[in-house]
């Protein structure tokens, strides 16, 4: 059975998006720290997500946030050196992790063998890494992390992250969380912004199989779309 259409929250611009994103992230990340003491959360990596970082970095953010409690993943990374601009780690450091005071040891960038970082992530009843929160972005073709249409990785259950080698977009190297370990997060949040999402988003909002971004959905926990005018269209 195809899954339920998904209802987004429209807003009007990339500003309105990034203050949305910003600050539903905020309240979940408060809501982490007040019920288990720490908050797991893996960022994501193009322009959309820069937004947020952005915002989150600014007041009133900065001062009610329990930073010291965050610890940062990636949901995807492009396997560049640390400081190259396509990196994801590159653009997040700049936008959020220079700005706000995370402890440097609770801050892991996914590159080598991800597997000692991703085991002091709590574990779902499955022995999964359960995330508090995962940022997610959405390319023109329904990606999502670095998960594309057609790759061996959407298939993969066992492994929590995975190494893609085609990626249809430069850089080809990259790795990936995997569809079982995005599912177990608490709650997922997709930033979408740009006529050109328009076409896969409302693939994706409808669930269409075919595009990689349909297939997450938290087994137990949330899932939001923020998405600009522009990129839900109508």
């Amino acid at each position: 059975m195809k899954a339920a259409a998904i209802t987004p929250l429209i807003v009007d611009s990339p500003a309105a998006l990034a203050e949305a994103a910003a600050g539903w992230t905020a309240e979940r990340v408060k809501r982490s720290v007040a019920d288990r003491g720490a908050c797991y959360l893996a960022l994501a990596g193009g322009e959309t997500p820069r937004g947020c970082y952005a915002r989150l970095a600014q007041s009133p953010f900065l001062k009610t946030l329990p930073w010291a409690r965050l610890f940062v993943y990636w949901s995807d990374e492009r396997q560049v050196p640390l400081g190259d601009p396509a990196s994801n780690f590159a653009m997040a450091k700049a936008a959020l992790l220079d700005h706000v005071p995370i402890p440097a040891q609770q801050v892991f960038p996914l590159v080598g063998d991800p597997a000692p970082a991703l085991r002091q992530v709590p574990a779902d009843a499955g022995g999964r890494p359960r995330f508090d929160l995962i940022h997610l972005g959405m390319g023109e073709d329904g990606h999502t992390a670095s998960l594309f249409p057609g790759s061996d990785a959407l298939g993969e259950q066992q492994a929590s992250v995975v190494a893609v080698h085609d990626a249809p977009k430069p850089p080809p190297d990259r790795l990936t969380l995997t569809l079982p370990v995005l599912n177990a997060a608490r709650a997922v949040l997709f930033m979408v912004q740009g006529a050109g999402k328009r076409q896969a988003l409302a693939r994706v909002l409808s669930r269409d199989p075919a595009l990689p971004a349909s297939h997450v959905q938290p087994t137990d926990g949330e899932l939001q779309f923020i998405v600009d005018k522009a990129a839900f269209g109508g």
